[in-house]
């Protein structure tokens, strides 16, 4: 027998709640093992609907997939184990410098699982160790395009076929590019790289080991990358304007991340005891740089940023850069095979195709 009795209605998000367990029980609540009708004027239980969207996502799960580039030694694998305190790359080798001199540009994915407060996160970092490491760099980054391109093919195949219940999303959601500090802005390669990225995936551009730069050296660093990403005419990722019925503290939030852009970090897993407290940092014979401390690197704006705005950055793949990509494949005239090979499209599979991107039924044909 349930003995759950109904509270008072929630003003704030119109639900109604059971003192037992404080779970909604929208639109109708139970009193003694029987529906009863809350009789609230003009409430009809739609309003539940957010809740239920999100008791259904936090069951699946989420998934996110993190590209870092950027020459060796700027301390990309350190700010991924430090942004998301976990070990990625537990059994990692480092080349010499004999085995530099023949090594391409790799791809290594690390997928976790991530679970905090009951939401789980399937991780996916994708390394690229080699970038920029060769005398001749100008093909260097060819093979990260074509595994971005390769995840849009694999994605658009899984979504025309029979079964699309089960599609794993392995589309690149967003790429932090390190840029290194000990330059005077963008080196040639930065620029070639993130012009032939920046319409396939949303790239974030980092500056490395900003505990090198002064505070007066890396305002005016700043200025100067944005300044010729500007002149090259590159599209980074640009944070969304916070809404007018936002409050004031997310909106001064939104303000401070977009005016950090690029993002000076400092990463170490190391526990360092600062001021009779342990904080994550890197100890200096002048002092100890802190991880997580605004005043002294970006780092948890960085972190911020990705946590805050993930949902964001796998629309904008979704929306823009899947789009375009699907819409210059139907262009060409060509789908995947289950072998991953481009075979040409029938004119009734082209008017399908071009139907459903109308929203329109089918012809009622067999012949496809």
């Amino acid at each position: 027998e349930l003995k759950c009795r109904v509270s008072m209605p929630c003003i704030a998000v119109n639900f109604y709640y059971c003192d037992c367990d404080s779970s909604p029980l929208s639109p109708f609540a139970l009193q003694q093992g029987q529906f009863t009708n809350p009789e609230t004027p003009g409430y009809v239980g739609f309003a539940n609907l957010p809740n239920q969207v999100h008791r259904k996502s936090v069951k699946k799960g989420f998934e996110f997939t993190l590209m870092v580039v950027g020459e060796s030694g700027l301390g990309k694998s350190t700010l991924i184990n430090s942004l998301f305190l976990t070990d990625l790359y537990p059994e990692r080798v480092i080349p010499g410098a004999a085995e530099k001199i023949e090594r391409t540009v790799q791809i290594e994915a690390s997928t976790v699982e991530i679970e905090e407060r009951g939401v789980k996160l399937r991780l996916t970092v994708v390394d690229t160790p080699g970038y920029g490491d060769a005398i001749n760099s100008q093909d260097c980054f060819s093979t990260i395009i074509s595994y971005i391109d390769d995840q849009f093919e694999r994605y658009l195949h899984d979504e025309s076929g029979l079964n699309r219940r089960h599609i794993v999303d392995n589309r690149v959601h967003c790429c932090f590019y390190f840029i290194s500090p000990l330059g005077h802005g963008l080196k040639p390669l930065d620029v070639q790289f993130m012009k032939a990225i920046h319409n396939k995936v949303n790239v974030v551009p980092v500056i490395a080991k900003a505990d090198t730069l002064t505070l007066r050296e890396r305002e005016r660093l700043k200025r100067r990358i944005l300044d010729e990403i500007d002149e090259h005419g590159i599209k980074i990722y640009h944070l969304p304007d916070a809404e007018s019925d936002e409050d004031e503290d997310f909106k001064e939030q939104t303000r401070i991340l977009k005016a950090s852009i690029p993002f000076a970090v400092v990463g170490s897993n190391q526990q360092i005891e600062a001021k009779g407290k342990k904080v994550r940092g890197r100890l200096y014979p002048w002092g100890v740089v802190e991880v997580e401390n605004p005043e002294h690197n970006d780092f948890l704006k960085l972190r911020t940023m990705l946590i805050t705005h993930m949902q964001d950055l796998q629309e904008v793949t979704q929306d823009l850069h899947y789009e375009n990509f699907r819409s210059d494949r139907l262009k060409r005239g060509g789908r995947l095979s289950s072998h991953g090979y481009v075979l040409p499209l029938s004119p009734a599979y082209v008017l399908v195709c071009q139907l459903a991107f109308l929203h329109l039924p089918p012809p009622q044909t067999t012949d496809i």
